[in-house]
């Protein structure tokens, strides 16, 4: 994923390099960083442009990382809606958007917290819900945290033990 200029532990390292970039004149490369971090192109274009100050600020610096994570695991459905939930604890909270920034987090290390617990409490389905879903097999086993768990979960991951 970090593939040209790898992992960026903050966005001031994200602008640190998008400023010696523009001062050597490589705007290719200021976008292949953008595009690299999830920088929206229209960041890009305001930064050459001179409109803003630096390519992107903590919580762009945050998102773009999730939605690159997020689209690198193709996620979808329920997963997807964790990844939103991670976006608004950035922008809610500063210190959610420096620590998903930070390097050795991970959407994939997140989603695997979950899928642990997913699959270490899951239970058997009243075999009447898997006739009436229409499934046929002998035993359906499926688990999910509750909303509640998930939103626990992802903050311990990201925040540690400094949850609110």
């Amino acid at each position: 994923m970090f593939d040209k200029f790898g992992e960026m532990d903050s966005y001031k390292e994200i602008n640190e390099l998008a400023e010696n970039l523009f001062n050597e004149e490589d705007m290719d490369s200021i976008r292949e960083l953008a595009k690299e971090n999830g920088i929206p192109e229209d960041f890009v274009a305001m930064y050459l442009e001179g409109m803003i100050p630096e390519l992107c600020d903590s919580t762009t610096a945050a998102v773009g990382k999730l939605d690159a994570e997020a689209k690198e695991l193709k996620l979808k459905g329920l997963m997807l809606d964790w990844v939103e939930y991670i976006k608004g604890l950035c922008m809610e909270e500063p210190m959610m958007a420096h620590q998903v920034r930070k390097k050795g987090k991970s959407l994939t290390g997140c989603m695997a917290v979950l899928l642990k617990y997913s699959f270490a409490n899951r239970i058997t389905i009243d075999k009447k819900i898997v006739k009436e879903a229409g499934i046929n097999a002998s035993r359906v086993d499926f688990g999910i945290p509750g909303t509640a768990e998930a939103k626990k979960m992802i903050r311990e991951y990201y925040l540690g033990g400094s949850n609110k």
